[in-house]
């Protein structure tokens, strides 16, 4: 029996867990749930449940190692839209501000690319 974890196999079952756990946590989270609805967003409610869905799923899909270079593009989407809409504002007063808030979602945002460019 091969108990062999591979660097890849070990990096798809972190970003699965940070994606599946932040998706779960926008739905039962009330304090989430509220802040998500303070963000200038269409449909801020739809849009929470749709992005805590597609974390949920693509974090499945991904720990499961089924389509994870079809599902990084929806998950590096949506961080670059959480970049854009929680954190920018952030930068136009101190960088190095930006930097600490944006950095976790910089380092995922890294990582998905590498499962992206891994995948086949």
């Amino acid at each position: 029996m091969n108990t062999y974890l591979s660097i890849t196999k070990l990096l798809r079952y972190l970003v699965a867990y940070v994606f599946i756990t932040s998706g779960i946590m926008k739905l039962w989270s009330e304090e989430l749930g509220n802040y998500f609805n303070s963000l200038p967003l269409p449909f801020p409610t739809q849009m929470m449940y749709a992005v805590s869905f597609t974390e949920i799923i693509c974090g499945i899909l991904i720990a499961l190692n089924k389509r994870v270079k079809t599902v990084s593009i929806p998950l590096m989407i949506i961080i670059v839209g959480a970049i854009f809409l929680t954190k920018v504002a952030v930068l136009h007063s101190d960088l190095i501000q930006f930097a600490f808030h944006a950095r976790l979602d910089v380092v995922m945002l890294g990582l998905l690319f590498i499962l992206y460019k891994k995948s086949f």
